[in-house]
């Protein structure tokens, strides 16, 4: 448990420079599907980095004050529910197992949180995150209030916790990295099943059960997100979901699909034929997404700025617009003339890349934090950083587009962890080269 208790420290101390307090770190809460059936349930990132603790109603109460405290909240031991629903650590267990000060059941959290309350500089809590969470606090705050004839104060000041805790889950542990690495390694494997699977007749969700059987007999817990397996015209839809479409000789299949292992994601793209031969034209396409990722990983190091690598990616792929005929060089004009004017947009829309983490588009500011009134730079790259590496090119048939490329939506992408001298590809087990990929489907 050293992990979570260094960082729950680490909050602690943030919270003394701000002149202490209380902060409440609810989990999040169990969802009803329909009927008597729930949502496969899932904590809340924030509480689970600072605890470990994956059992729905619990709150976690971190105490700024002469006595540091880390103070559980949870369900008590109940025999016959754990019959139904399996087991429940209980306050005791659960104050011994996850290192905490004391631990009591969820139950008596109206009566006890106001005692915690009162007489403290400030609360620490996801501000506007929850209704619910919200109304508590009003009949909390109400409690502490009834006793100020008594001489108890309450609370004056509101910080929002997670002002403190993005910049922590910013920059990995090694206790992270070791993990996120195991995601990715589960999801390459499954990415390199679903490119040997392949053939034209099947239909993408045959793909779909293809990833999310590797994700599963490996130890990952969920898809990180819900799968993109994109056939033909399909990949050019950026947010795509695994549906009915047919594989078809000829067409390409873009996949983007990474597992949650214990709490952390991968996140890998990775586009190949379905019948496992790169035609003319989408090799074309191909090697230059290739070539812009290969550019964006070289501008991804310390020091660099979380834009250079898409500016990067970005001058490649216009290039490459120009070179194809995407783009008329007679109607755009020059490669500086296609980014400054946007023209590149009609076959690439989305930044090159986005924090990865805990959650697939993780927490974290993109720009650096300066003096108020000072424009804010693009955030400054530092080892421990995990981000996603990805460009695409995306054709939809048009006016002025040769037919050839009409269709075909290329997108490649992997997980990058910044190191002091540059960076690792946490995802270099999944085939990306055309050689590779062809390679893997003959075999």
């Amino acid at each position: 448990m050293n992990p979570y208790a260094n960082r729950r420290a680490r909050v602690l101390a943030q919270m003394h420079e701000q002149g202490g307090g209380v902060a409440i770190i609810p989990t999040a809460p169990e969802v009803m599907r329909n009927a008597d059936a729930d949502y496969p349930y899932r904590h809340d990132s924030y509480f689970y980095y600072l605890t470990g603790f994956t059992e729905p109603e619990a709150t976690l109460i971190l105490i700024a004050g002469d006595h540091d405290q880390a103070i559980l909240f949870c369900r008590e031991k109940n025999q016959e529910r754990e019959i139904w629903d399996g087991y429940r650590y209980g306050p005791l267990a659960a104050k011994e197992h996850f290192g905490l000060d004391a631990a009591h059941p969820i139950e008596t959290i109206d009566t006890e949180l106001p005692k915690l309350m009162a007489n403290v500089h400030a609360l620490f809590y996801a501000l506007g995150s929850s209704h619910t969470l919200d109304a508590q606090l009003q009949t909390w705050l109400g409690s502490v209030r009834a006793q100020v004839r008594a001489g108890v104060t309450a609370p004056s000041k509101a910080i929002d916790i997670r002002v403190l805790l993005n910049d922590m889950r910013l920059i990995k542990d090694d206790h992270e990295i070791a993990i996120i690495q195991r995601a990715a390694n589960i999801s390459a494997l499954a990415h390199a099943r679903a490119m040997r699977t392949s053939k034209a007749g099947l239909r993408e969700y045959h793909l779909e059960a293809e990833l999310l059987h590797e994700f599963r007999s490996h130890g990952s817990q969920f898809p990180a997100y819900t799968s993109i397996v994109a056939a033909g015209p399909n990949a050019c839809v950026l947010h795509y979901r695994a549906g009915d479409t047919e594989l078809r000789d000829g067409d390409l299949v873009l996949i983007d699909a990474g597992c949650e292992l214990d709490s952390y994601a991968s996140d890998i793209t990775r586009t190949f034929p379905v019948n496992g031969k790169f035609s003319g034209p989408q090799k074309a396409l191909y090697e230059i997404v290739l070539n812009s990722q290969a550019a964006a990983i070289a501008a991804t190091a310390p020091g660099k700025r979380f834009t250079d690598g898409h500016d990067a990616a970005l001058q490649v792929l216009a290039q490459g617009m120009l070179d194809t005929g995407l783009l008329d060089k007679n109607k755009v004009g020059s490669l500086d003339d296609v980014i400054n004017n946007g023209d590149y947009r009609q076959f690439y829309m989305h930044r090159t890349g986005h924090w990865l983490g805990m959650d697939v588009h993780d927490v974290g500011d993109y720009r650096d934090h300066v003096p108020e009134g000072e424009q804010k730079p693009s955030r400054t790259l530092a080892p421990g950083m995990v981000l996603t590496i990805e460009p695409g090119l995306y054709v939809r048939p048009a006016a002025g587009v040769p037919e050839q490329f009409w269709h075909i939506g290329i997108r490649i992408e992997d997980d990058a962890l910044v190191t002091p001298s540059g960076c690792d590809i946490l995802t270099h087990k999944a085939p990306k080269t055309v050689t590779e990929i062809e390679a893997v489907m003959r075999g």
